[in-house]
């Protein structure tokens, strides 16, 4: 947008018909707080209004994660994947150092647990210093000086990963976009969405405003709202529950800092992994599973439409096709803490069915399109 444009959205804001913003804002999540913090940084004369449904900030995505500030290794080397994590990681942390927001830089481990992983997690080391990541290749005496307890043939020692409190992250933001102007309005549940002449009308339940411009920050409901614009987006949104466990206090000190089993990098599910958290926990998780209600945070969680949009979506039934065996091991750790904790002594071999305490769970609103491709 150039200067004249942006000027020409400032003017319209004179001829009022109601109340009229230059850009609306749809989600209150971390996605949706950064683009306020970017617009006002670039436009700061310009009008912007966030609606959110939820009575806080980050109550889903954002809030419902491992809280890992990943390195980027599995990504394809100069793809924007790539880019983004390292750049936003970047930018993150120089957030959370102005504005005081904790974090912890403690590493994180990738093992090979089985010979027939070794070759692959070679190929990872190999993507990884074409990433340009500080990373290390670790035999096992490393690995048992890096992480006491942990398992593995080999593994990948990656010291700049770290965590921090994302709902920390997502609620000093929304006060720093505050205070420079935006309106955040909670509670704002979008009701329809309509053209009015060159503007745009959101009926909310907290009334009925006018913008310019609108960004669709929605998450979960990221397709349904492209498609009430009369955009027809070519994938859909196939929600997979996420479920953690938590490690008991008396076996917290199994795990220093984070713990990952070598994963696809094809698929955006890393496998059961151990992640100290921002506030002392570790957690254990996530398996991933079908959602049949998009914010379904429970095993028992249905919602009609939710459950008819995954699977009468013909993506959806090729993504399962093409990853049968992963999804069969899924549904299993999702149903047997004891085949759940199989899946985490591969890599610490120490923890016991006991050891765990069952704990949050979060929803990944995964874009799969009509082939089937994440």
């Amino acid at each position: 947008m150039s200067g004249a444009e942006c000027y020409y959205f400032h003017r319209r804001l004179s001829v009022k018909n109601g109340i009229v913003f230059d850009f609306a804002i749809i989600g209150g999540g971390l996605l949706g707080l950064a683009t306020a913090w970017a617009l006002k940084a670039k436009y700061s004369d310009t009008s912007i209004v966030l609606i959110e449904k939820e009575n806080n900030v980050a109550m889903h995505q954002s809030g419902r994660n491992s809280g890992v500030l990943h390195s980027g290794i599995y990504y394809k080397p100069g793809s924007l994947k790539s880019q983004l994590t390292a750049k936003g990681r970047a930018k993150l942390l120089d957030f959370c150092n102005q504005h005081g927001v904790p974090y912890e830089i403690c590493g994180k481990l990738i093992l090979a647990t089985r010979e027939n992983e070794i070759e692959k997690l070679e190929a990872l080391y190999k993507r990884g210093v074409e990433n340009e990541l500080k990373i290390k290749y670790v035999d096992p005496k490393e690995i048992s000086e890096i992480e006491p307890h942990a398992a593995g043939l080999k593994g990948i020692w990656i010291p700049e990963t770290g965590i921090v409190d994302f709902v920390r992250v997502a609620r000093n933001l929304a006060t720093r976009v505050s205070a420079l102007g935006v309106e955040i309005r909670l509670g704002a549940t979008l009701l329809d969405f309509k053209h009015a002449g060159r503007d745009l009308k959101l009926v909310t339940s907290q009334g009925n405003f006018r913008t310019r411009v609108a960004v669709n920050c929605s998450g979960l409901f990221s397709d349904r709202l492209a498609r009430k614009t009369g955009i027809k987006p070519r994938l859909r949104i196939v929600p997979f529950r996420g479920e953690y466990f938590k490690l008991t206090p008396e076996a917290r000190h199994l795990v220093r800092g984070l713990i990952y089993p070598l994963a696809d990098p094809r698929l955006p599910f890393l496998g059961v992994h151990l992640t100290k958290t921002a506030d002392g926990e570790v957690l254990a998780g996530p398996n991933a599973v079908l959602a049949l209600k998009r914010e379904g945070y429970h095993a028992r969680d249905f919602e009609l439409r939710d459950a008819v949009d995954s699977i009468g979506y013909s993506g959806f039934w090729k993504l399962i096709l093409a990853n049968i065996g992963l999804g069969l091991g899924e549904l299993l750790k999702a149903g047997s803490v004891s085949a759940f904790t199989r899946a985490t002594q591969k890599l610490v071999p120490e923890i016991r069915v006991d050891d765990f305490v069952p704990t949050r769970a979060g929803v990944r609103a995964q874009a799969v399109d009509i082939n089937g491709k994440i």
